[in-house]
């Protein structure tokens, strides 16, 4: 996985892996001041949307671990980023389940660079226009979706990518439980949703953190083998 320098634009995901396409849009995405970061599998792709802020995604659908379209279907449990994606497959079928799937736009290879870099302006400019994410309040704490900060008695509080995208994913769903296996797919991607050591792991750390009493929370609720909770009031 490579990345650009962060002075520039708006940061791209390229998930594919053919490496002479990569390169090609790569250089291309960067000349016109883009930022790029690059994944060669499904696991890389997820992985790079949990570390970094991505502003969209070109997306294969022809993954060397898995298919795109679970790729797909894990960025859009908790994402709304637009993902434009690739693929060599032409039928009517595979367009109309990418999309189904929560695809922004299709694209079927071999394409014409000059389209595709006109299809992402043209995904940036949809995505820019959308509503501005609310703003959970809860107590001392001020969870602000759209600039992705949380404050407590007006203090930021630093969050590394993970434990941002743990409490991102239990606010947007304020109040209602979010189960293990989907808090697990959403954070850390298919294949994950056994692996509840790591709730325990950065839950403990988010609770240090955010709670008066890390080990009284009245914020970050546990419900034991069903799964999280963040006890709120929606504002904003």
């Amino acid at each position: 996985m490579s990345a650009a320098p962060p002075e520039a634009g708006p940061m791209v995901l390229l998930v594919d892996d053919e490496p002479s396409l990569v390169q090609a849009l790569d250089i291309n995405l960067r000349a016109r001041g883009y930022r790029t970061v690059t994944a060669r599998d499904g696991r890389g792709a997820l992985e790079a949307m949990t570390e970094r802020h991505i502003d969209l995604v070109v997306l294969d659908l022809g993954l060397p671990d898995r298919d795109g379209l679970e790729v797909l279907t894990g960025i859009r449990g908790w994402s709304r980023v637009p993902v434009i994606v690739l693929s060599a497959r032409h039928t009517s079928d595979d367009k109309v389940e990418a999309l189904d799937a929560g695809a922004d736009d299709y694209m079927a290879k071999p394409f014409e660079l000059g389209e595709l870099l006109a299809r992402i302006r043209a995904a940036l400019r949809r995505g820019s226009s959308e509503p501005e994410a609310p703003v959970v309040r809860t107590g001392r704490l001020e969870i602000d979706l759209g600039a992705s900060t949380v404050r407590r008695d007006g203090e930021e509080v630093r969050l590394t990518p993970t434990e941002w995208r743990i409490l991102e994913v239990l606010a947007r769903s304020a109040d209602r439980m979010v189960g293990q296996s989907t808090l697990l797919t959403q954070v850390w991607g298919p294949g994950y949703e056994t692996e509840t050591q790591y709730l325990r792991t950065y839950l403990a750390t988010l609770r240090r953190k955010l709670e008066d009493e890390p080990s009284h929370p009245v914020h970050l609720i546990t419900e034991p083998g069903l799964g999280h909770r963040l006890v709120t009031r929606r504002l904003g």
